[in-house]
């Protein structure tokens, strides 16, 4: 990989629907849900080889910094930056972009999120330097996921043509973004053929970027200009608090994948990708026993029981199942979670309750 290169990796979020594992005090990509590391390291990891940690940048807020560095601190202090509050992906993107632009004016960048898991690292490795090179050329390149089953958790790319070029990959245009699908569509989707999940990743010039964001979200652009010119200088603590919180809330798929020029889609297959958004994603990264039951922090005894999550937090404690199929049951030290597999995205909805009705003890 070449000098210009770089990661951000994106660390703010709360990750809601693995609630009550995932609290807003220690969020579920600080908490080593799926083996030794936590899922924040697991992304720091994955670029060894790739990328040396200089070239590593982490955007999160000011409270979850601190755990992040005790995890990995290779990654230089000044390659933290803040956000006063969170404001989207778009925002998070742009803050990015604009400081890597003013740092290296040839720089592009890989955006990862840092609650992913992913099996096959030399196959990602291998997509991130494709991705490069296509960024290259000023496209703005999205890591798709080729579809295992007709999920509706997901955001869809339908690709276009195949895109010119002598790549060692198959790359293509992209024809449309599409928002997350009823059962029916999704079906439909995963018949086409033409359809990648939108998994999140991508690969660009910061200067890419910021023309799009520029073009599409001025508001925002006017707010980068004026953090990037102050940024390292006694002022921008303060201009970054003064301006954050106006800022509106878009995530950057809606705010600017939807109507930019010169998109190219990379459909995976084989990555082993998963983004642990929920519950019953945990069925698709961990091993189940021959029944299809996953036992995790717990001793698991189950009767007549199949395709079952059990997670809990006391390796010791005995948690018993009888004729149960397709659950999930998650047991912390206050809350003891049960729902259907099929309900589990559903989590979230309990958090807003929480909030709602103030027992914010238990977030």
């Amino acid at each position: 990989m070449n000098k210009h290169t770089y990661a951000v990796i994106m660390a703010g979020g709360g990750g809601t629907r693995l609630w009550p594992v995932s609290r807003k005090n220690r969020p579920k990509q600080l908490l080593p849900l799926l083996g030794e590391e936590t899922l924040f390291q697991s992304t720091v990891n994955r670029l060894t080889d790739l990328l040396p940690p200089e070239r590593i940048l982490v955007v999160t807020v000011a409270e979850q910094a601190s755990e992040m560095q005790v995890q990995s601190p290779s990654i230089p202090l000044e390659n933290y930056l803040i956000e006063p509050a969170p404001r989207g992906t778009a925002a998070v993107v742009g803050l990015a972009a604009a400081i890597l632009n003013k740092r290296d004016p040839e720089a592009m960048m890989a955006i990862l999120p840092s609650d992913h898991f992913i099996r096959n690292r030399d196959l990602f490795h291998y997509l991130l330097r494709t991705a490069f090179s296509i960024a290259s050329q000023k496209y703005l390149v999205t890591l798709g996921i080729t579809p295992l089953h007709p999920s509706t958790a997901y955001g869809y790319i339908q690709q276009g043509e195949l895109l010119d070029g002598d790549f060692k990959y198959p790359v293509y245009k992209v024809r449309r973004f599409k928002e997350k699908p009823d059962e029916k569509t999704a079906q439909e989707f995963l018949r086409s053929g033409d359809h990648s999940w939108n998994s999140g990743m991508f690969v660009w010039r910061a200067d890419a970027i910021l023309n799009e964001i520029n073009r599409q979200m001025p508001a925002l652009a006017g707010v980068l200009d004026k953090i990037s010119a102050l940024w390292n200088t006694s002022s921008h603590a303060e201009v970054i608090q003064s301006l954050w919180h106006d800022l509106e809330i878009e995530t950057i798929d809606y705010g600017i994948m939807e109507q930019a020029e010169r998109v190219a889609v990379l459909p995976a297959g084989g990555l082993g990708w998963s983004d642990v958004g929920a519950w019953d994603s945990l069925f698709e990264v961990l091993f189940p026993d021959m029944n299809g039951n996953v036992a995790v922090n717990s001793q698991h005894l189950a009767l007549e029981t199949r395709n079952v999550l059990v997670y809990g937090n006391n390796p010791d404690r005995l948690i018993v199942t009888i004729g149960l199929d397709d659950m999930v049951v998650v047991d912390v030290d206050d809350v003891l979670l049960v729902c259907k597999v099929d309900q589990a995205q559903k989590v979230r909805d309990v958090v807003e309750h929480l909030k709602k009705h103030r027992q914010e003890n238990y977030l």
